[in-house]
């Protein structure tokens, strides 16, 4: 049965992700996906939609307010600093030495967190990686070193200069040596 699942998402990872015109990522379904775009993407791909819901739908704000995107599902780029963060907290937490228990636990996680994650091409790259590399739970050093690789791939695609990955307890952990985290 685990080979099905695995035949089953390299034949969903080897299909590229379906974009429309304008670049917009769209879901398996077709329409925009909210969690694969930016918000600006996401909304330039559901211009065109007339079926939006009337404006008496939605919570009213007071005049003198400014309209806020603050209340709104999360756009690619929330739900990626928000989900990394929760990773790599996760990783700071770790046992130092942890059981086998622990490490079976983490490693069920890290496999369900890469199928359900919102975003599906993100989720389909997530679980690529982690076919590719094993994910690391014999210790807190170990298991935070493979999520800053994990990391570090994804600032790859992106385009984003990389995490000095011998760094990672004092960004997630102990805070920074100067002294701004204390």
């Amino acid at each position: 049965m685990a080979d099905d699942t695995r035949e089953e998402t390299k034949t969903a990872a080897s299909v590229p992700p379906k974009k429309n015109a304008k670049g917009v990522i769209l879901d398996k379904d077709g329409k925009p996906c909210r969690t694969c775009n930016t918000l600006s993407q996401f909304r330039s791909g559901t211009k065109s939609i007339s079926h939006l819901p009337s404006s008496s739908s939605f919570p009213t704000k007071s005049p003198s307010s400014t309209p806020s995107t603050d209340d709104c599902p999360p756009d690619v780029e929330l739900l990626g600093r928000s989900s990394w963060t929760l990773l790599h907290s996760i990783t700071a937490t770790y046992p130092v030495a942890p059981s086998p228990t622990q490490q079976s636990d983490a490693k069920t996680f890290m496999s369900l967190f890469g199928k359900l994650y919102p975003c599906w091409v993100c989720a389909e790259d997530f679980q690529d990686f982690m076919a590719r590399n094993r994910v690391r739970t014999e210790s807190r050093q170990a298991f935070g070193e493979w999520m800053c690789e994990a990391h570090n791939e994804v600032n790859r695609k992106l385009g984003k200069r990389e995490f000095d990955c011998s760094r990672w307890e004092e960004r997630w952990r102990t805070g920074w040596r100067d002294g701004r985290c204390d």
